[in-house]
């Protein structure tokens, strides 16, 4: 019933440096807890001569471009040829992957993004893993807290599939499109391919290869290429 939700069914793992972590899970979310440690233990075994070490727990890709004006917390790497754009907002527990973008006021907080990630412009990305090439548009959010403070679930087919988190944003498969102003409720989920239409509030599984406008309108691409 849930193996559209597994790790291995939403993700290509040779796209990002994370991966080893990634491989160690069922569900992706299962990750969350281990990203600040992973970042410590894969960031001492980065080669010197690749990447900048400006702090203790922060390595930046000599090719990566990181715009003055950017804000790079602690327990942070960076990939090549990754940009941080103006004003970007990396608080922490942070994994940027080659190639990916992370634009003016977006906000990161205990993420992994892979290969050729975008979250561009006004985006709020937490507690969540996003896909290769997996792209947020404009204003988009993941909300990563219920309302209500109570665990985080993911809804699929009637049932829900309870995650034992408090603080669990959104898992985005790859080659995710978002729609501009969207939110993404705690425990969304969204397939390989999908669209997300501008606007829209999700909250649970949203099958691979659709299109999704509200929950009552989803459907599935005439074609799926990736």
């Amino acid at each position: 019933m849930y193996e559209a939700l597994q790790t291995k069914n939403l993700y290509d793992l040779s796209h990002t440096i994370a991966a080893p972590l990634l491989a160690e899970t069922v569900y992706p979310w299962e990750a969350l807890a281990g990203i600040h440690a992973f970042i410590a233990r894969a960031g001492a075994a980065l080669p010197a001569e690749e990447y900048d070490h400006p702090r203790e727990t922060v390595w930046i890709h000599k090719t990566a471009k990181v715009a003055q004006t950017a804000f790079i917390g602690d327990d942070v790497i960076i990939g090549p040829e990754a940009e941080i754009r103006h004003c970007a907002f990396i608080r922490g527990n942070a994994i940027v992957g080659a190639g990916a973008v992370v634009g003016n006021s977006t906000e990161l907080k205990n993420v992994i993004l892979f290969d050729k990630v975008q979250v561009p412009h006004y985006n709020y990305v937490g507690d969540s893993v996003l896909g290769f090439k997996a792209h947020m548009g404009a204003g988009s959010i993941t909300s990563n807290v219920k309302s209500d403070k109570t665990l985080a679930t993911v809804a699929i087919d009637g049932h829900k599939l309870t995650t034992g988190l408090k603080k669990f944003g959104a898992m985005l498969g790859d080659h995710v499109e978002v729609g501009c102003g969207s939110v993404l409720n705690p425990g969304t989920v969204v397939g390989r391919g999908t669209n997300i239409y501008p606007l829209s509030m999700v909250r649970g599984y949203v099958p691979e290869g659709s299109i999704y406008k509200r929950q009552s309108e989803v459907v599935e691409k005439a074609a799926l290429v990736l």
